[in-house]
């Protein structure tokens, strides 16, 4: 059951919510139909998360019809992924709104104070991997996580990692990033105590072909407790990291 769920019938037990307006909360219509889109309004309270907007293939008035929906419903952190930099130039003139064009995330309201049981660390194997690894970060942040960011430690300077052991070793969660053949998530995961979630990224020379080879290592991998993500999927890897690290801390 969802944290927003509970929240309410709390709110009941508690006599701060009638009876009669927890159950309007609940029959609220699910979704709102604006021709182009079904913007999904009980996602928060089925999942404990609020629909996130993929930007890319929309355009900047559709974003716009959606971002209205969702602030006109209370949502009070929305997040645009894959937001070419036109795009947010467009939405941005329209709402307040935070654009990171290394990552291409728009950020429209304030990041929650983070609330997940301990820290999730996202790393690279190198700097062509930031983008990815940012995407992963800033969502994980917006969901209400505390992030720590290590980036370029990848296996060709081994001891770059190995300077950081204390973020290895005290992190609830960590995403490793890397393209070229992967084998940062395997590293990465013969030294943690907590669940690896891999992104394979699409960089690379010609053989990677284009993040396919380190996805084939990453499943591969022969580290326990390492999961893999779709190629350059640095939103759902930060999605996973913060459903991971809000199970014993009562949901989103």
């Amino acid at each position: 059951m969802s944290q927003s769920i509970k929240d309410i019938l709390t709110k009941v037990k508690d006599g701060s919510v009638s009876v009669d307006d927890a159950l309007l909360e609940l029959k609220k219509q699910p979704f709102e139909d604006i021709d182009y889109a079904k913007v999904d309004l009980h996602r928060k309270l089925r999942q404990g998360t609020a629909e996130v907007i993929y930007g890319a293939g929309k355009t900047a008035e559709q974003m716009i019809g959606i971002v209205d929906v969702m602030l006109k419903n209370g949502q009070k952190t929305i997040l645009i992924t894959r937001l070419s930099k036109e795009n947010a130039a467009l939405v941005g003139a329209s709402y307040k709104m935070e654009y990171h064009e290394n990552s291409k995330i728009g950020v429209i309201g304030e990041f929650p104070e983070p609330d997940g049981m301990g820290k999730i660390v996202v790393a690279t194997g190198g700097t062509s991997d930031i983008p990815v690894a940012e995407e992963a970060a800033l969502v994980a942040c917006a969901l209400g996580n505390e992030v720590t960011r290590l980036y370029d430690v990848g296996v060709a300077g081994l001891h770059r990692l190995m300077s950081h052991l204390d973020d290895i070793m005290g992190a609830s969660v960590i995403i490793a990033i890397a393209g070229m053949e992967g084998a940062l998530a395997s590293v990465i995961g013969g030294l943690a105590d907590c669940p690896v979630i891999a992104v394979p990224t699409s960089v690379g020379y010609g053989a990677s072909f284009n993040g396919l080879s380190a996805l084939l290592s990453m499943l591969n991998s022969c580290s326990s407790g390492v999961s893999v993500v779709n190629i350059d999927n640095g939103f759902g890897a930060g999605f996973l990291a913060s459903r991971i690290n809000h199970i014993n801390a009562g949901g989103k």
